[in-house]
């Protein structure tokens, strides 16, 4: 698709959303969930079906890589086809807020909610629905410790 930047350059294209680098501390899930709403706007060249370019909301309490935290994961996820069209992989590119698992946060439990382009659905219901959840009080009152931003294929 023409004029529409390539599933390449998305990682760079959130972290320009979120000034990662600009920022002297973690920023608040506010500031993330914004410059993620701007990011998952963004319209990209992927494949033409209704799952090829998916955001994801999700948040719980892991120890993927040391102590127990919740995580707020924000994520867009592209579908890459291979050379004969078909479904080769996804890239996702996270935005993950990681904070101490205060028990105001443990007691929200896991929670996951996919938006597609192309699917019918409308983006503005989808981003109102998630803040208007109770959740979404008690995730933006706390601060963040560590924000990470990273791209991976799976």
């Amino acid at each position: 698709m023409a004029g529409r930047p390539s599933i390449g350059e998305a990682a760079d294209l959130l972290r320009a959303e979120l000034r990662v680098g600009q920022l002297s501390s973690p920023t608040t899930a506010e500031d993330a969930w914004s410059a993620f709403i701007r990011f998952g706007q963004m319209r990209f060249s992927t494949a033409d079906s209704p799952d090829a370019d998916g955001l994801l909301f999700q948040h719980g309490v892991y120890s993927f890589d040391g102590p127990e935290a919740f995580s707020l994961d924000l994520t867009r996820q592209f579908e890459v086809l291979g050379e004969d069209g078909d479904h080769d992989h996804f890239v996702q590119v996270h935005c993950e807020l990681i904070y101490e698992p205060v028990p105001a946060l443990v007691a929200l439990g896991d929670f996951t909610s996919w938006f597609f382009h192309d699917s019918g659905e409308d983006l503005g219901q989808w981003l109102e629905a998630l803040t208007t959840r109770d959740a979404w009080a008690a995730i933006r009152e706390q601060r963040p410790v560590k924000l990470e931003v990273y791209q991976e294929a799976v």
